[in-house]
């Protein structure tokens, strides 16, 4: 498998978006949002774009709106001592007894 260099994008566009159709327009859009955005990401980096199931009442612009700040979440620095949106607290931490 040769190495990328650039980074790549992969869409999750589950059923409870929509139908076949509504998914694949879901999909086509973001597919051509995030390739105007890809000049944004570090090389190398692993983009995964799960859209949820308002997204396919979404206008584009708006699509383009909620990818923006989600760009600009995952890149922006962590802070010690302050886990990753996506990580859980370890057991007992936070909890007072």
């Amino acid at each position: 498998m040769p190495a990328h260099d650039g980074p790549r994008a992969g869409f999750v566009v589950s059923k409870a978006v929509g139908n076949a159709v509504v998914r694949h327009r879901v999909a086509r859009r973001l597919r051509h949002l995030v390739a105007d955005r890809l000049d944004r990401l570090p090389p190398g980096a692993m983009l995964v774009v799960r859209a949820l199931p308002p997204s396919s009442d979404a206008s584009s612009s708006e699509l383009g709106v909620d990818l923006d700040s989600a760009l600009r979440s995952a890149q922006r620095p962590r802070t010690a001592g302050r886990p990753a949106p996506n990580q859980r607290p370890a057991p007992n931490q936070g909890v007072s007894s």
